[in-house]
């Protein structure tokens, strides 16, 4: 099996040396190629084997014998490629785009979140006039148009994000997104309760795409931590206030129709086309790839190759290399795995929050679909003040930087804090919910329980997500991906069992219940400050990256002092 990180790293990589006038491969790049690759192209230098313990995806049973002498022989009579590398200040590499330019491929990835996570909780709002539309009474049933969207989120980052890495951002998101609006429409003309639970989980699967990719479009375009942490910070925002605004939509609009709660979302979907279309291709290969085909064209010149185009392509590689890297970052980097956990138990009480806000509201306040949709509003506005704490903390950050403090240089100081003191949001808002919800209360103390429950849930996405993100960097959309499909699952499993425990708990212990699960979380960011920089030493992942940059690091230097060297003999 061919060193998928090995090439991946290269690709993403590309910053370096001159465009496409080195006619021979270096040994660096040699080594990204597979046995059945090195016969092919031809190169008459050394091809020097990469040390197994530098190889993550790269099992012992992998490893590649030599190849025939008559191979060897047959290499060295055949033309040479010419591999097209990125300048380190060519334009058309996205970490140098014009900010606009940058800004807007991050616009449009958020608006595709936005129709993503609005549509998630559409039916959540519409649940009588879908009752009684197809005359479904039983309660667990009733929960799937929600549930089921989740599983498709499950389903959808195993696929959408490893493929991102390989054919690049746009081109998935486009065909993602065209799979998500056509099957909206089904759902919304669906002629039986069966079809529509299939057409949104069909849905669900195509939404989670831009979920899983904006975060490898963030750290396409911003390789500085700091701007790519804003960027990451406007996206996790958008997953926040997405689902927020879909109950109060469709309980007001399913008054006229129940099938106008998934109108809706066709319609949404339909205006944010335009722009996704002219949304540039933020991954720098497949930019590379098509640098290289057109120069092709136009020079006659076949050997002129990207990185990109030297890998296996074909159904095996992609199958057991590419679309399980998520599920083997959950079973064997601690970081994913304990990351995927707390984000899953968050959100998965969002989304419990659709089936119990109904018990609180409309069965102890008598309030209408539309009007208890609207009490999920303060989450918002707790998603907005701890948008404001992670301003106020890349300050803090940034200044004791500037005067040198040793705690300000440790990695895990960047993100980890929020996380911290999104735990404590969690239990104070679980409690004040739980206790304040009576009759004898008014309505409004238990619905402001939201602002420190968004707080929390904000504060600990934009923590733990950009923590994987500058932990694992090149395979971000991996990372996000494995993220993803955790919290789906739980998100689309525990809600089943919100309303059977509020009713045999209570409001007020079912609330407690979940505040003193949130209690036990929250010692895992504490760990990660403590304790991360040993899982990211362990990490093969992360070795294999610190590898890959020390040698670039290398290369750098020795590129400079043999230029220096030439200028002096001139």
């Amino acid at each position: 099996m061919a060193n998928d990180l090995e090439r991946t790293y290269s690709r993403e990589q590309q910053r370096l040396g001159r465009e496409f006038d080195e006619p021979t491969l270096t040994p660096s790049l040699a080594r990204q190629l597979s046995q059945a690759e090195k016969n092919v192209i031809l190169s008459p230098i050394r091809i020097e084997e990469e040390d197994d313990h530098l190889r993550p995806d790269h099992g012992d049973d992998d490893r590649e014998k030599s190849p025939p002498q008559s191979s060897l022989e047959a290499e060295e009579r055949a033309p040479q490629k010419k591999i097209i590398k990125f300048d380190e200040a060519d334009p058309e590499q996205p970490n140098n785009w014009r900010q606009r330019k940058k800004l807007y491929a991050v616009f449009v990835a958020i608006c595709t979140v936005m129709n993503s996570t609005i549509t998630s909780s559409l039916a959540a709002g519409a649940t009588k006039p879908i009752s009684d539309r197809f005359n479904e009474t039983n309660e667990s049933r009733l929960i799937l148009p929600t549930s089921i969207y989740l599983v498709g989120y499950t389903c959808g980052p195993l696929i959408f994000g490893p493929l991102s890495e390989q054919y690049g951002r746009k081109s998935s998101m486009v065909v993602a997104f065209a799979i998500f609006t056509i099957f909206s429409i089904c759902a919304a003309v669906s002629p039986n309760y069966a079809a529509l639970v299939i057409f949104r989980l069909l849905v669900g699967i195509a939404g989670s795409c831009p979920i899983v990719v904006v975060g490898g479009i963030c750290a396409d375009v911003y390789h500085d931590p700091q701007s790519r942490g804003r960027a990451m910070a406007l996206f996790m925002a958008a997953t926040t206030f997405g689902p927020i605004l879909g109950p109060p939509i469709s309980g007001f609009i399913s008054q006229l129709s129940w099938s106008w709660a998934f109108w809706i979302g066709a319609i949404i979907s339909g205006a944010t086309w335009p722009i996704l279309l002219l949304m540039p291709e933020t991954y720098a290969p497949v930019i590379l790839k098509a640098r290289a085909q057109k120069l092709r064209k136009e020079t006659g010149d076949e050997s002129i190759i990207a990185p990109i185009e030297l890998e296996e392509a074909n159904l095996n590689h992609i199958v057991t290399v590419v679309l399980t890297r998520p599920i083997r970052m959950i079973c064997f980097e601690p970081l994913v795995l304990f990351t995927c956990l707390y984000l899953s138990y968050a959100y998965a009480i969002f989304y419990i929050f659709f089936q119990s806000y109904p018990i609180i509201f409309t069965g102890i306040y008598g309030f209408n679909a539309g009007l208890e949709g609207l009490t999920f509003l303060p989450i918002g506005i707790g998603a907005i003040i701890s948008a404001g704490f992670y301003l106020a903390w890349d300050s803090i950050l940034n200044r004791a930087r500037k005067q040198n403090k040793p705690w300000a240089r440790k990695e895990e100081m960047r993100r980890l804090p929020l996380g911290c003191l999104a735990g404590p949001f969690f239990v104070i808002s679980l409690f004040w919910a739980g206790w304040t919800a009576r009759k004898d209360i008014h309505w409004i103390v238990p619905t402001l329980a939201g602002i420190p429950f968004g707080m929390g849930y904000l504060c600990l996405f934009m923590s733990l997500l950009n923590y994987l993100v500058d932990a694992y960097e090149i395979f971000a959309a991996s990372a996000s991906a494995a993220s993803s499909f955790s919290r789906s699952s739980f998100g689309a499993v525990l809600p089943f069992a919100a309303k059977p425990m509020y009713r045999t708990l209570g409001v007020a212990w079912a609330c407690s219940l979940l505040g003193f699960l949130s209690l036990a979380m929250c010692v895992i960011p504490f760990v990660f400050i403590k304790y991360g920089y040993r899982m990211r030493e362990r990490s093969r992942f992360c070795q294999y990256l610190a590898e890959k940059k020390k040698e670039e690091a290398e290369a750098v230097e020795r590129e400079k002092v043999g230029k220096g060297g030439t200028e002096d003999r001139r």
